[in-house]
């Protein structure tokens, strides 16, 4: 029986990758779960390690340490990856900086934190995968992005903006990599349950812990939702798919 997103013989990386992460564990072992060989991507060698031993023959994997934050670094330490453990068919990026940012507190240094990670490590690792023997094709790159950036959010102004940018570099990407036979779409979920969710609902009054919920007609997302909605964008199932936004929200910006 035919499966649209296998990913067998698919070498992919992956940021975000520690196993501390909620999404960016589901992602790695639903990606391996689909066939797929990583490079995973943090800045934490330890806790990279950790999901890699919860992958299926961990050592097909790769753990590669890195701080996106060294921006001009990333191109030619993604040539020196992929010497080494071959070139790739896909990448996703989902290390992010979060939080919460009241304009009447804003500082140079968060504006750099945000759109560092969140809008330039995304850029530099497509200028990286573009590189002669950096990737295959056809390829894709998909952006964890936020429905923060299509909607906004109330003390988040610099993660709103950061996504809505990332919103705006996967369609430009999209266009200018076409040409590479390279798709590039962004991912927009809204609350996805996990420990910094979990943390956040439980700061809140139970009136709006209601609103939250009503917020989201389909209930709150699961990380397990993030990681299958990555594997279609990643497969051939999404082959003529390129330059979206792919809302994830449960009904969220539907309001």
């Amino acid at each position: 029986m035919r499966n649209p997103v296998d990913l067998s013989g698919r070498h992919l990386l992956v940021t975000g990758a520690s196993a501390d992460s909620d999404i960016g564990r589901s992602l790695c072992l639903n990606l391996t779960d689909l066939g797929a060989r990583l490079i995973l991507v943090g800045r934490r060698e330890a806790a990279l390690a950790e999901t890699r031993a919860l992958l299926p023959d961990p050592d097909s994997h790769t753990v590669a340490p890195f701080d996106l934050s060294d921006l001009d670094a990333i191109p030619g330490w993604m040539k020196g990856l992929a010497a080494q453990a071959g070139p790739l068919d896909g990448l996703v990026h989902s290390a992010s900086h979060q939080g919460y940012s009241v304009l009447r507190n804003l500082k140079r240094m968060q504006i750099d934190q945000y759109f560092g990670v969140n809008l330039g490590a995304a850029l530099m690792l497509a200028r990286g995968f573009r590189q002669k023997g950096v990737s295959r094709t056809p390829a894709s790159l998909v952006f964890i992005s936020s429905i923060a950036g299509m909607v906004g959010q109330r003390g988040r102004v610099l993660y709103a903006s950061s996504k809505a940018a990332l919103n705006a570099a996967a369609r430009s990407l999209a266009l200018e990599l076409a040409e590479d036979g390279i798709r590039v779409n962004a991912l927009a979920p809204a609350l996805v349950r996990g420990t910094q969710a979990d943390k956040q609902i439980a700061m809140l009054t139970p009136e709006q812990n209601a609103a939250l919920a009503a917020a989201h007609p389909l209930g709150f997302g699961e990380p397990q939702d993030v990681a299958d909605a990555v594997a279609f964008l990643l497969s051939n199932a999404s082959r003529w798919i390129t330059g979206i936004t792919l809302p994830l929200d449960g009904g969220f910006s539907a309001q």
